[in-house]
């Protein structure tokens, strides 16, 4: 609770590898994440066991599966957040090396699952979605070539990180993955907005990728039909939509009680893309706010300690990741709200998958080891500094 009310405080010289990781890591996101995992372990609960009936499997066989995956997950992010930022930039390179060669052969060695889009790499005993991994990695590779462009006599890192993006976002597209494309592309535009991008350029960008969705929309019939099924002034009740949408108004500000939802037996996606209607539906708006506001902590946090950091390597490859995380939450619960057009994508943390609780992990681990308060001294001092 000491930071919590006096800040954080400097690592020490000396001091123990986790004492000074303690003292510098950003315990309210920390928090924030372990509640969470505590709300997705809830819901699976209740959205586990129709699943499990309709696969024939016992009842409670995925929640002990998502449990399992959360608490890998958890481990994967306190043991990347105690790295430094070399470290991740590292990692995060080679990382994006390693799954980029691989999206590169998805169409080739991957397979579809038999829902009509080839994201996912069988090993046998499970399944790997390597866009899941790539994102966070890219972030981080793209936040390093836009600061070494910063750099005197540097290469024209805004360029090769908006190349590399764009390749990234071919193969998305190809499986075909508009979610995950839309993801990539909002966090290197927080990026590039960041590292001072020209407006009229940010304009310009965005109109093009306003004529890639139009362009997606004539081109691929599954797109088209979920565009028109948002923008359809009637609601199929018998839809997903309709479905989600029903579930949330019945469960109106406290809920219909634990156990007694009926939208995890209607809805196959339940425990992934429709979680949080399962969670109005049971719950109440009570339980929907509360997860609102564990990821406006994330986000605020580590926009916070972002701002005062001076390392612009930092800045940038932070501000890309925490962009990912909120984007893809404000995605879930926008498409379940009817507030977005249908796309299948997880909530942080929350939603049952093992490679996207996997991946979570990563990228919060990153982002906790990048935004570590280090004894460098805060940007406001360098500016103070400067003026005298």
């Amino acid at each position: 609770m000491t930071e919590m009310v006096h800040g954080t405080i400097p690592a020490q010289r000396g001091e123990p590898v986790l004492s000074r990781w303690w003292r510098t890591v950003d315990r309210w996101t920390i928090s924030s994440v372990l509640l969470l995992v505590g709300v997705g372990l809830l819901l699976a609960l209740a959205s586990s066991p129709p699943l499990a009936s309709r696969n024939h499997m016992p009842a409670f066989y995925y929640f002990e599966r998502h449990t399992a995956y959360a608490m890998l997950s958890v481990t994967v992010m306190l043991f990347v957040s105690m790295r430094s930022p070399e470290t991740i930039r590292r990692w995060a390179v080679l990382g994006f090396g390693v799954g980029f060669l691989t999206l590169l052969a998805l169409p080739v060695i991957g397979t579809d699952f038999g829902k009509g889009a080839t994201r996912w790499l069988s090993l046998g005993f499970t399944s790997v979605q390597p866009s899941e991994f790539v994102k966070p990695c890219l972030a981080v590779t793209a936040g390093w070539l836009m600061a070494a462009g910063q750099d005197l006599n540097g290469p024209p890192g805004k360029l090769i990180s908006l190349g590399i993006t764009l390749a990234t976002v071919a193969l998305l597209v190809i499986q075909p993955d508009f979610g995950q494309s839309v993801l990539v592309l909002f966090g290197w535009g927080a990026m590039y907005f960041v590292a001072g991008a020209p407006f009229l350029l940010i304009v310009g960008l965005a109109g093009t990728a306003v004529a890639g969705g139009v362009v997606a929309y004539n081109a691929s019939e599954h797109f088209a039909r979920r565009i028109d099924a948002f923008l359809s002034p009637e609601l199929d009740a018998r839809s997903q939509l309709g479905y989600a949408t029903s579930a949330i108004q019945e469960g109106g500000l406290f809920g219909l009680g634990v156990g007694e939802g009926q939208v995890k037996w209607q809805l196959p996606d339940a425990h992934t893309d429709f979680v949080i209607a399962v969670a109005a539906e049971e719950y109440g708006f009570i339980l929907v706010a509360f997860i609102l506001m564990l990821y406006a902590v994330i986000c605020l946090r580590a926009l916070s300690r972002l701002s005062r950091e001076r390392d612009p390597f930092i800045r940038l490859a932070g501000t890309g990741l925490v962009a990912m995380v909120s984007a893809q939450a404000m995605i879930n619960i926008g498409v379940a709200a009817r507030l977005l057009p249908a796309k299948g994508m997880t909530l942080p943390f929350i939603s049952q998958g093992g490679s996207s609780l996997l991946a979570m992990g990563l990228m919060v681990g990153m982002l906790l080891a990048l935004t570590r308060s280090r004894p460098q001294g805060e940007i406001g001092e360098l500016l103070h500094s400067r003026g005298r």
